[in-house]
């Protein structure tokens, strides 16, 4: 959080200082005076026909020397903070490359230590940590119930299909309806399904040199007095035995009763597993930590995928970012090493970012590994693509050094890298406001590696550029600098390619012809058209199974368990600590029974139950206060004292010492009230149900009631029902809103909203999903704030160009709402997964945007249309073959991951972010620039010309 109110301040600092240095350079009349050649003691002398020199300089001025009307106010403030920037990164530039070793030296000293916060790095794989805030709602009401009940149980379970077996007919006898028996109830099949369930019973493992047995780790209700695990399974009806299960009743000509008549007399009462191996079974299972099991399992089955994808994208850099002029050169003149160095230098950015969160104490997770090499590889390669291209187009000015052409190449292009570099920070850091976890996260990390990125591009690489045009001017090999190259003759000239020529000769004027700029307003208009229309109709929510390997047995399991099971996750109606139970007024406002409120907390319960279609409830509730007025009553056994201790006396104990804890009379048979209720309450929650008496307690209930106070009052209480069958997430979502309804009509029923407690649902998936009743909010959030970021900063570094900052915001603005269209259409759901790809699309967009708006406000074209068409020409390359083409090769591997979640959610939003982004960027944006563009900085222009009066240069910008 410091972090991001340093960034925060930092902006706001900028804006501030940015204003009173304008002020003070137009009051002093600074703005001519400051704008000198680089060096006043060079003769600028250039031939006409010398080609590549920066694009800003060849743009064409006015013969005028003097602009109808006067600059504004604001027309000089950009001035003067463009001026700045300009010579500051001149200077800087310069300095790198006079002093490699030193800048080198000291970036390496920066990335080591740094870096080294890695031996620190913790990750996060927990799913509570990665989707729930710990402020949430959500997971205080789980700290709560895991402070006052126990954490909740882990779960095991194992659906057993017998696709081998067909189903039978039971005749009963003497006489009957047949019953027909599925394929799992044939009596062969049940004696391998215990073989099994005994198999799992007696697995053993060796933990600290003692053997743990399964019941040293299961759920035991009964314990101490029965230390049995709790397996509820079918088996338990022939008390999991063989002998029981083939045990029947007959003679020697008639079977009156067998394993069918035992189970249709009991039903009136309504890495071992995945390795068993039985033709006959068919097995579909999980366990508490599947899911994130396999989530660990997807993330590396996936790391050679994606391994492929960065390698196929740093040998494209490398390749692409020589510019080889003959075959006699290829070795000389490609830039390998540097492509290599660029390269390293992202890499290093994210494992600077890494180690100091690191040090801090942040924890990583899945998505920062995934996804932030990407985002930074996208912003650092189109930098150094601009860079370096706009050196090999440049023309070295006579009696100019190399330190001075690189300085003044850097000038140029440096706020340009800055603007989209520093927005992006800004964005990103602001994102980090988000109470998603993965959102606040992802930001953090992304916000600092991309800033880290800048840094060392602008002193590293300009230091390796520097190193690297002298060993070409030297005539050595890349990679293999020892070694002389053979002299062609030919020497190191500014040059342009053919991807630039392509944009400045066909592209850039086929575009923006009269004919074609309509067609393309009216186009990207209907696709912002069908995206808003679309907008509201996006999923929310994330299927679990997109989340599982395409071979994980989790997705079996997922399938059964829709297909088959007719009940719900369990929902716990909490009653917080503060409710007398004691008074007769407050047993009335919880009890279900007779004389309870119509509207009381187990009677809404049930009513919503009878709604099972509309509130998602699918039983009525485990009352624990009605079973114990049942358990107390003296007409029942259950509740017996030894008469002399008045200690409590089992209802299986047989001895006549044991009498009835309440008389039988009229005022016994009323409920217990005060000390009474607090006396036996106790007794019941510590009785074990027998066959003498079924309401015990302890089994169903000895954790859902908290006694304070050496048993003196109630404190927190949970009422236990089920879910309906709940499939989808919006399933899902609707049962937790739901609940949470429920829960909220009963505080108001009871009339204890002005007191210290609630009630409240609690399930187990309530931490997961309760980001999508608040994804949207958070979505507009943290899109309107990155938005609201990039604009404050473009405005800025575009020297208070107004209108142009609006123009890149609206840009970046219909790629995000056309991101939501291709969602749609691609069935992307909007989870944490993908608002994080949206937030980051943000970023990526600022790469395609700002480059082009920033040449076109920097233009001294006559009119919006060339300086639009000069814009693209210049830029268009570098963006195109910087971003687009670098991403396309790695994002065409992701198609072959093995994990759903990386084709849907990192193949296909990083295809489509690429697109839209080049689309809008080298397509829209230029032809918008022509209609509406800022007008021309009257102040630059002035500016310009003054810079370059008396020159030969001048000769060439009005040529």
């Amino acid at each position: 959080m410091y972090v991001i109110m340093w960034i925060t301040y930092m902006a706001f600092l900028l804006v501030f200082f940015g204003a009173i240095f304008a002020v003070w350079c137009y009051r002093k009349r600074y703005f001519v005076s400051e704008y000198t050649p680089i060096d006043s003691n060079i003769a600028y002398s250039v031939n006409a026909s010398d080609k590549g020199m920066a694009w800003l300089l060849t743009s064409t001025l006015p013969s005028s020397p003097a602009l109808p009307g006067e600059a504004t106010c604001c027309d000089q403030l950009g001035a003067a903070f463009e001026g700045y920037l300009r010579r500051l990164f001149t200077k800087w530039g310069a300095f790198c490359v006079r002093n490699p070793g030193c800048v080198i030296f000291f970036s390496l000293v920066f990335i080591g230590a740094c870096s080294s916060g890695l031996m620190f790095v913790r990750v996060t794989t927990n799913p509570v940590d990665l989707w729930s805030a710990p402020s949430s709602q959500a997971r205080r009401e789980r700290e709560y119930f895991d402070t006052r009940f126990g954490p909740f149980f882990r779960t095991e379970q194992l659906i057993i299909r017998a696709p081998q077996t067909k189903k039978h007919t039971y005749q009963p006898y003497p006489s009957g309806a047949d019953v027909p028996f599925g394929p799992p109830l044939d009596k062969d099949i049940l004696h391998q399904v215990l073989d099994l369930q005994t198999a799992i019973e007696s697995i053993t493992a060796l933990y600290n040199n003692e053997t743990v047995t399964l019941q040293d780790l299961c759920l035991a209700p009964l314990s101490p007095y029965n230390n049995n695990c709790t397996i509820m399974s079918v088996l338990n009806y022939f008390q999991n035995s063989h002998s029981v299960l083939d045990h029947i009743k007959g003679d020697d000509f008639f079977v009156y009763a067998d394993y069918h008549t035992h189970f249709l007399y009991c039903v009136r009462f309504i890495n071992f597993v995945k390795n068993y191996k039985n033709p006959n079974l068919t097995i579909s299972f999980t366990a508490e930590r599947s899911i994130e099991d396999e989530l660990n399992r997807e993330s590396n089955s996936d790391i050679f995928t994606v391994v492929i994808s960065y390698g196929v994208m740093f040998v494209y850099i490398s390749i692409a970012l020589g510019h080889i002029k003959s075959c006699g050169r290829l070795l000389v003149d490609s830039k390998i090493s540097l492509g290599i160095a660029g390269i390293l230098i992202v890499l290093s950015s994210v494992a600077c970012s890494l180690g100091i969160f690191s040090y801090i104490g942040v924890p990583l997770t899945l998505i920062v590994i995934e996804v932030i090499p990407f985002l930074v590889l996208a912003v650092g390669v189109d930098n150094i693509f601009i860079l370096v291209q706009t050196y090999q187009r440049d023309e070295r000015l006579h009696g100019e050094t190399l330190d001075q052409q690189v300085g003044r190449v850097l000038g140029e292009v440096a706020p340009s890298m800055f603007l989209s570099s520093f927005s992006e920070t800004v964005a990103f850091f602001l994102g980090a406001l988000s109470m998603m976890p993965a959102v606040h996260t992802f930001s953090l990390f992304a916000g600092m590696a991309v800033f880290i990125d800048f840094l060392l591009q602008i002193t590293c690489f300009v230091s390796l550029l520097g190193l690297d045009i002298k060993r070409q001017e030297k005539n050595r090999l890349d990679i293999l600098c020892c070694v002389q190259g053979a002299n062609d003759g030919t020497s190191v000239q500014a040059s342009e390619s053919c991807l630039f020529r392509f944009f400045k000769n066909s592209y850039s004027p086929l575009l923006l012809k009269d004919w074609m700029r309509p067609v393309v307003i009216a186009i990207f208009v209907g696709i912002l058209s069908f995206s808003i229309a679309v907008l509201d109709k996006v999923e929310i929510g994330l299927d679990q199974s997109l989340s599982m390997p395409d071979d994980s047995y989790v997705i079996d399991y997922f399938k059964s368990l829709s297909q088959y099971l007719h009940a719900g996750p369990p929902v716990y109606f909490v009653l917080e600590e503060g409710h007398n139970y004691t008074s007769l007024e407050g047993q009335n406002m919880v009890c279900g029974g007779m004389g309870c409120n119509n509207d009381s907390l187990v009677q809404q319960l049930f009513n919503a139950a009878e709604l099972d279609s509309y509130t998602r409830i699918g039983f009525a509730p485990s009352s624990w206060i009605d079973d114990y007025f049942d358990w107390i009553k003296p007409q029942s056994s259950c509740c017996r004292v030894f008469n002399v201790t008045d200690q409590f006396c089992n209802a299986s104990v047989v001895d006549p010492a044991c009498v009835r804890c309440r008389p039988l009379t009229p005022e016994g048979r009323q409920r217990p009230q005060g000390e009474d209720f607090m006396k036996f309450l106790p007794m019941f929650l510590s009785d074990n149900p027998n066959p003498k008496c079924g309401k015990g307690g302890h089994a169903a209930y000895s954790s859902a009631v908290t006694i304070l106070g050496n048993d003196t009052s109630v404190g927190a209480t949970y009422f236990m029902t089920y879910h309906t069958v709940l499939k989808t997430s919006a399933d899902f979502i609707d049962a937790m809103k739901k609940a949470r309804l429920i829960a909220s009509n009963i505080t108001e029923s009871m009339g204890v909203q002005g007191d210290q407690y609630r009630v409240f649902p609690y399930s187990v998936f309530y931490v997961f999903y309760e980001q999508y009743l608040t994804i949207v909010d958070d979505t507009i959030f943290n899109l309107g704030v990155s938005l609201g970021a990039i604009f404050l900063v473009t405005l800025v570094l575009l020297g208070f160009e107004l209108w142009a900052a609006v123009i890149v915001c609206v840009t970046i603005a219909m790629i995000l709402v056309n991101m939501f269209g291709v969602m749609w259409l691609w069935g992307i759901s909007l989870n944490a997964v993908s608002l994080v790809n949206l937030v980051m699309s943000c970023g990526i967009s600022v790469e395609f945007c700002s480059h082009i708006t920033r040449a076109f406000t920097v233009s001294t074209k006559g009119n919006r249309l060339g300086r639009s068409e000069e814009a693209l020409s210049h830029m268009g390359s570098s963006v195109f073959s910087g971003i687009t083409l670098t991403k396309f090769g790695g994002i065409v591997v992701l198609a072959f991951a093995k994990s759903q979640i990386f084709q849907i959610f990192y193949f296909r939003m990083y295809l489509a972010m690429v697109l839209l982004g080049a689309t809008h960027g080298l397509i829209f944006l230029p032809v918008l620039l022509s209609y509406i563009g800022p007008s021309i900085n009257k102040a630059k222009m002035s500016t310009t010309q003054e810079r370059y009066q008396g020159t030969e240069r001048e000769r060439l910008l009005n040529f």
